[in-house]
């Protein structure tokens, strides 16, 4: 029996190759996005838990939720630094790392913390806060090389950080095949990212809703990875413990 011509046109887009596609995701901006968003729902004391479910997040999944069908997602890149000084935080990073590494095409690139004095406005007291360093350099050096090494078609950058527009103009100048969509975490916007990339999104919490975790993770060989608490989306989980 001969193919309708709708079902011969689906069947030669389907055949088509499709465009490798790396997404770069800046760790924190994605987590203090969903992070405001539970703040905001809730209260600085007790954010919302059903948005901090979101932080035991399937990333590769949520990628390829934001792709189109002609494009397939090859590799992810996630860049953070790790958390000291905290143990309870220590720990929640850790675990979550540690489910990362549970996907092949995840790649995780470390930046640092490094402490800055801070003066406050109204006492004019000074005190030294954490500031991230190297994530932004990270992200940049890894798009620029990326595109140079002909690695992507797509890249798809989440984030809102404006310091990686320098890093979007050098792959459209010397690659300018290459696409660039930028994803802004939630409650999070650029509009320098947006006027140049190519596209800019919006991940929204069906985006993250669909792309959760498993509670509990299985490694052979290795202990189980098993959701911290404070993600589980229970009630007052979000808690803070005054000690």
């Amino acid at each position: 029996m001969s193919l309708s011509f709708k079902e011969q046109l689906s069947s030669a887009v389907q055949e088509l190759s499709k465009y490798p596609t790396i997404s770069y995701i800046d760790g924190y901006n994605l987590y203090f996005g969903v992070r405001w968003e539970a703040i905001k729902r809730g209260s600085r004391d007790l954010p919302d838990p059903g948005w901090y479910r979101y932080m035991w997040l399937d990333i590769s999944a949520m990628c390829k939720r934001l792709l189109s069908n002609q494009q397939q997602l090859v590799a992810v890149k996630y860049f953070t630094s790790p958390i000291t000084g905290n143990k309870a935080k220590q720990d929640r990073q850790n675990a979550f790392l540690d489910a990362l590494r549970t996907f092949k095409e995840i790649e995780i690139i470390f930046g640092r913390f490094q402490n800055e004095s801070r003066q406050c406005d109204r006492c004019g007291h000074s005190s030294f806060h954490p500031q991230e360093k190297k994530t932004d350099v990270n992200i940049a050096t890894n798009l620029i090389c990326d595109a140079l090494g002909d690695k992507y078609e797509t890249a798809l950058l989440v984030t809102a950080d404006s310091d990686i527009v320098p890093a979007i103009e050098a792959v459209k100048k010397f690659k300018p095949s290459k696409r660039i969509v930028v994803a802004f975490p939630p409650g999070r916007y650029s509009k320098e990212l947006q006027n140049v990339a190519h596209a800019a999104i919006k991940i929204w919490d069906t985006h993250l809703r669909q792309s959760r975790l498993p509670e509990i993770i299985k490694r052979e060989g290795l202990p189980d990875i098993v959701r911290p608490k404070k993600y589980s989306g229970e009630k007052n989980c979000t808690e803070e413990v005054k000690i």
